[in-house]
Order: structure tokens, then sequence, then C-alpha cells
């Protein structure tokens, strides 16, 4: 599969940067990430809470068979339509622990956007035990299905 979410992860940093290029309006990125319906259908999960202000809140949880696998939640810092958002990122019951993360969405042209997330982790050793996770390919999965799923609306 080829993997159109790239993630550059340098040696010895605590941080990483995601980039994505869709074939959508910046828009439609922007709203994927900001609207419970579409977060829930990309990601596949359930959204408890998505406030999508200034010091706003965000719940996710994932279940499989009845199960909770997955549960995630952040603080939204900052919040500019179509541009940024700032938040908190949090994977319950991980080792992970807290990670900021900066999301940019750029307007290439009319029909054609670049999302760009830096993530900074407490530590290296945090950032190395989320590269540990099949990470990339579960990113790719769901990056395709945003495209897919906007293909779809257009």
């Amino acid at each position: 599969m080829d993997q159109k979410t790239k993630i550059n992860a340098l040696e010895g940093k605590q941080e990483l940067t995601i980039t994505r290029e869709f074939d959508l309006p910046v828009e439609l990125v922007y709203k994927a990430y900001t609207e419970a319906e579409f977060v829930a259908q990309w990601m596949g999960t359930k959204v408890i809470k998505l406030e999508n202000r200034n010091h706003g809140g965000y719940q996710f949880e994932t279940s499989h068979e009845g199960n909770v696998m997955f549960k995630a939640n952040g603080t939204i810092h900052k919040i500019v339509p179509n541009q940024e958002i700032v938040r908190t990122f949090e994977m319950e019951n991980m080792p992970i622990g807290v990670q900021l993360e900066f999301l940019n969405f750029e307007k290439v042209t009319e029909n054609k956007s670049k999302l760009t997330i830096q993530v900074i982790y407490k530590s290296e050793a945090h950032r190395a035990e989320q590269l540990k996770l099949p990470f990339a390919y579960g990113l790719n999965m769901a990056h395709d299905k945003l495209q897919e799923i906007f293909n779809n609306l257009k």
C-alpha cells in the first residue's frame, strides 16, 4: 500500500511531523477534523464529546464486539477555522502520555490541500512508545478513508 501520509521522526527528538496532501478543498479537510459525524466515520470511533472552540475538549471511544479498545481525550487550546487547531491528545491506559499537537490546514489549490501535524511528546522515550504501535499504517488507513468519504460527498 502506498502510504500518502508521511511521518518524519528525526532521531534524538521528542517530536514528529505528519504531512498529507488531500485532493480536497481545505474546508473539507478541516470539516473532517471538526465535525463529529465525519470524525466518527474516518476514524472509526464514537465521538463522545467534541467542543470546537478555544478551551474546548473532546473524547473518543472505539469498541470492538462490545469491548472498549481505545479511549482518547484532550483539550482544544486554539482553533482558527480552516487554518489551525492546537490541542492536547492522550490515549488512556497507554505509556505514551499527553502529547501536544499543532494541526495546520493549508490551501494548495481550490481542490487540493495539505495537512501538517507537529506532535510533541513529553520525552523521546514517549515518542518511541508511539512509534512501536502500527501508528503510520493506522493513520494512513484513516486518512485514506477521510479522502474516500469526502470524494463521495463532492
